[in-house]
């Protein structure tokens, strides 16, 4: 109830006339159906953005513990807003808890929804683009629906009016829909799996033109490559080889 309400009123002007944002090929989201909507994830401002411009609505998992609103009024607000819009709790501790989101998901889509999510799983530390984890293809195959590549530029912060934090002239850019139902059901191998990834991460590439780094964001913003960066790991594109069936067929 609250989704069209928010988005109407609040959102969609002030992303399309506040921060003159634009969207291209716009007329490539499905009108109709489920499917998983992928971004890169460049700035806290692209939660904002992406759904204020895509034409249809988005449902996008949000970390479990925001929803409980434990800790005062601030997250009690959280929880309510995000429980208004009827986002989807994700609790990725793993186990029965994380396999209950992920039917929760499956439910979504089946109702012919669209779920949002960021393959790389955390923003850029520097604006390359990031190793995508493999969730993604497990929902996409597992529910055999199509995944729509979506690339945001420009959605980093400035100082606006009175010290508000502002965005300039932010874009969203739609890709064709990716089918990968000749490949539905193989959502348990890992090879079938990881190529599903790499290649929904290139098509948001093409979308964006940014570097390609392949290793996890999480290393570079938390873990060992935290002082070093990731430059030994830039490469031309993610994965690029043949499709799990031309490999199965060729060992045959």
């Amino acid at each position: 109830m609250w989704y069209p309400v928010f988005k109407a009123v609040i959102f969609r002007p002030l992303v399309k006339y506040g921060f003159k944002a634009k969207i291209i090929n716009a007329d490539n989201v499905p009108r109709s159906g489920g499917a998983v909507l992928v971004s890169n994830h460049i700035a806290i401002m692209d939660s904002l953005v992406i759904p204020a411009m895509i034409p249809r609505r988005i449902t996008y998992p949000a970390k479990a513990e925001l929803f409980t609103g434990k800790g005062g009024p601030g997250p009690a607000i959280v929880a309510w807003f995000l429980k208004a819009v009827g986002m989807v709790p994700m609790d990725r501790g793993g186990g029965r808890a994380s396999a209950t989101a992920l039917d929760s998901i499956s439910e979504v889509l089946a109702s012919g929804a669209l779920v949002g999510i960021y393959p790389e799983g955390t923003r850029s530390p520097d604006g390359r683009l990031y190793k995508g984890k493999t969730g993604l293809a497990r929902m996409v195959l597992s529910n055999d629906v199509p995944v729509l590549p979506v690339g945001v530029v420009g959605t980093h912060k400035v100082r606006g009016p009175f010290g508000i934090p502002w965005v300039k002239r932010p874009v969203v850019i739609v890709g064709e829909p990716l089918e990968f139902s000749e490949l539905a059901g193989r959502d348990r191998d890992m090879r079938v799996l990881r190529w599903v990834t790499d290649e929904t991460l290139a098509a948001i590439q093409e979308l964006t033109g940014q570097e390609y780094a392949d290793v996890y964001a999480s290393r570079v913003k938390h873990g060992d490559l935290r002082d070093t960066g990731s430059d030994a790991f830039v490469i031309r594109r993610p994965g690029g080889g043949p499709a799990p069936e031309a490999i199965a067929g060729s060992a045959a």
